[in-house]
């Protein structure tokens, strides 16, 4: 198959899309082991290498997951649709609804690895809150579970000025979140900006995400503002990019 500019593709990705293709026509179904190395190797006559970098290529594009001593499996999991408007509507955690319901639908969600502190706000995030560094800040750190496959790490930084001895500064918020509590303490968010980027994990955000070797995860950085302009929170947050469709809609 040749390829733009007359080159062809390389063994390991002709395999790679074959593989993928079988997989979509439903051929391999979630949680089904694929052909290993071996098996390529003698299928399409390639060197090992190569049969092991096919399984790389649907591994990094998250299609597959690898399972120590067992194989390669068509991954049961079904990828999350975050729909980044509709979750931070003021009706959806105005209401007492969690943003994140807009997301799980009827799926299992645990939220672990809960750590509410408060500390000085470095560079970085007193520069985001627009306050001096060293200022004292409410972090919020806390890891999301979904159908049992961790999916998204977060922290959030508030400044302490605003969320001080409210029950922000608690592992349960309570009904709505934080941004419930914020609009009762009366710098309730009404604007949001949301930045993105992918890069690859650090060692840590992979073992806290359990990443496949190799899988990039999506960075994002919301900044919440109040009536005014005044940065009430910024939240970071990483996501394993297998696990995820970013969805925005919206009117023209």
């Amino acid at each position: 198959m040749a390829s733009q500019g007359g080159t062809r593709q390389p063994k390991y990705q002709r395999i790679a899309d074959a593989l993928k293709a079988a997989i979509q026509a439903g051929e391999y179904g979630p949680g089904d082991r694929l052909p290993g190395e071996n098996d390529l190797m003698a299928a399409y006559e390639v060197a090992r290498m190569t049969a092991r970098q096919a399984l790389g290529v649907l591994q990094n594009e998250g299609l597959v997951e690898a399972r120590k001593g067992a194989g390669v499996f068509v991954r049961a999991f079904r990828p999350l649709r975050r729909r980044g408007i509709q979750r931070l509507a003021q009706e959806q955690w105005g209401s007492g609804r969690s943003v994140w319901s807009t997301d799980t639908e009827d799926r299992e969600l645990v939220v672990d690895r809960i750590d509410v502190r408060e500390e000085e706000a470095n560079g970085r995030i007193s520069e985001a809150l627009g306050v001096p560094a060293g200022t004292q800040v409410w972090a919020r750190s806390r890891r999301f579970v979904l159908d049992g496959k961790p999916v998204l790490c977060a922290t959030s930084y508030l400044p302490s000025d605003i969320v001080a001895a409210s029950a922000i500064t608690q592992v349960d918020t309570g009904p709505g979140g934080t941004y419930a509590r914020l609009a009762e303490l009366g710098h309730g968010p009404v604007h949001f900006r949301e930045e993105i980027r992918s890069r690859m994990p650090s060692a840590g955000e992979a073992e806290r995400l359990a990443l496949a070797l190799g899988t990039p995860v999506v960075q994002i950085v919301r900044t919440a503002f109040a009536e005014g302009g005044r940065v009430v929170e910024v939240n970071e947050m990483t996501l394993d990019s297998a696990s995820y469709v970013l969805e925005y809609d919206f009117d023209a």
